[in-house]
């Protein structure tokens, strides 16, 4: 029994997104393939703590597994990695304190 987030065949699940919608999964992984540049302007630890970060906030488990290996890989410390994620969080509840003017908004209308 695992004691992981996902089941080790999830992986698989991928190959058959690739031969369901090819095209869209080549513009996908091209995308993804950008944060591991090692010819861009930012430096590629960098890279790897900014894609941490966003994987934070949009939830994605296994952009944070990637994402955290290839941070360390590039040279980040565990001190830089939990600085990615808090400012990360700090963010989001940024957001929703934002949006939370919305809520005020329509109670009013209401």
């Amino acid at each position: 029994m695992s004691n992981h987030y996902h089941d080790e065949n999830d992986l698989k699940l991928l190959r058959d997104m690739k031969t369901l919608a090819p095209a869209e999964f080549q513009a996908w992984a091209a995308l993804d393939a950008i944060v591991g540049r090692e010819d861009g302007k930012i430096p590629r630890k960098y890279r790897e703590l900014i894609a941490l970060a966003v994987a934070h906030t949009t939830q994605c488990v296994y952009c944070i597994e990637v994402h955290t290996k290839n941070a360390k890989k590039a040279g980040a410390t565990k001190e830089e990695v939990v600085e990615s994620v808090l400012l990360a969080a700090a963010l989001r509840a940024g957001g929703a304190a934002a949006h939370g003017t919305l809520a005020m908004k329509f109670y009013d209308q209401a």
